[in-house]
């Protein structure tokens, strides 16, 4: 029999799997929609977190400081998007110096690497645990993920997606692709950002370490979520991410359950991304030796019948 333990951890993975699935979906937009490898995603998920506690602890409403880690996403989003398009520095490198970045930013809102919210009032203060909660944070998580699926069909989500495909082309139609660049970073720390806000209010702190690593736990998200679920449309494919990060969280807590060493987590985190990428490759080559099978075993009935 399963502990009790055991079903509260799963509980309490499952909850934040939903408030990390929104970084898995701005994680999406960089790197699928705009094909930017983005690492800025470190940064600006601690931006979020330490922005939304030192205006909760100084005494704005969890709304307001919400609101204003967004904005502070969305601006490290947009530097990074400058860095490259103005800049003309490679994306991954503009990623990495803005993240270098935003740990001195970061250092600078939050004044020390700490900061407790467990005596302040959050936008989670009034949920009970529960049924409630899963409710309440599942309808927000659904709400952006229609969100992100409109604005993906819309006239600047379209040019987003033509210049992920293929910017020259997309170009010689007339769209600056250096701002539909600018527009998805931008969008996508802002969810990053959202997603660290949340989990700060949730687990009761801010740390200034929180980010580390937050790009892979991303990029597994959505690894996952494709390679399980599928990803024929954009719909299908926004569900997928937001499932792949609640199985990941899932995962991680089995793995703990089972007393593996927290110091081997990044290393686990390798293997189960190195699996997801797999597993499709596995999946065609079991399919086309039973089409093959398939064709051998037909071949041999027609030369029995000649």
């Amino acid at each position: 029999m399963l502990s009790s333990g055991f079903w509260t951890a799963m509980y309490k993975s499952f909850e934040l799997g939903m408030l990390y699935a929104i970084m898995a979906l701005g994680v999406y937009v960089t790197f699928r929609v705009l094909d930017f490898p983005d690492l800025t995603v470190d940064g600006s998920f601690t931006t979020g977190a330490g922005i939304a506690a030192i205006g909760i602890s100084s005494g704005l409403h969890p709304l307001a400081a919400t609101l204003l880690a967004v904005a502070g996403g969305a601006l490290a989003g947009m530097m990074t998007g400058l860095i490259h398009t103005k800049g003309k520095i490679n994306p991954l490198l503009s990623g990495i110096l803005m993240m270098i970045a935003l740990h001195s930013i970061n250092l600078r809102i939050m004044g020390k690497p700490n900061i407790g919210l467990l005596n302040q009032e959050t936008l989670f203060s009034s949920l009970e645990k529960g049924f409630t909660f899963i409710a309440v944070v599942g309808g927000l998580v659904l709400i952006i993920k229609f969100i992100i699926d409109w604005f993906l069909k819309t006239d600047i989500g379209l040019a987003l997606r033509a210049t992920g495909d293929n910017a020259r082309m997309i170009r010689s139609f007339g769209v600056k692709t250096d701002s539909t660049i600018i527009v998805g970073v931008s969008l996508s720390n802002a969810l990053v950002a959202l997603s660290g806000a949340l989990v700060a209010q949730y687990q009761g702190y801010a740390d200034l370490q929180s980010g580390v690593g937050m790009i892979v736990i991303g990029l597994a998200s959505v690894i996952i979520g494709e390679a399980i679920f599928g990803k024929r449309t954009i719909a299908r494919v926004t569900f997928a991410v937001l499932l792949g990060a609640v199985l990941y969280r899932l995962i991680l807590a089995v793995a703990l359950q089972m007393e593996v060493d927290s110091t081997d987590l990044k290393l686990l985190t390798a293997l189960i991304v190195i699996f997801a990428l797999t597993l499709p490759r596995i999946r065609g080559n079991m399919k086309q030796k039973a089409v093959s099978r398939k064709r051998a075993v037909e071949m041999m009935k027609v030369g029995g019948e000649g």
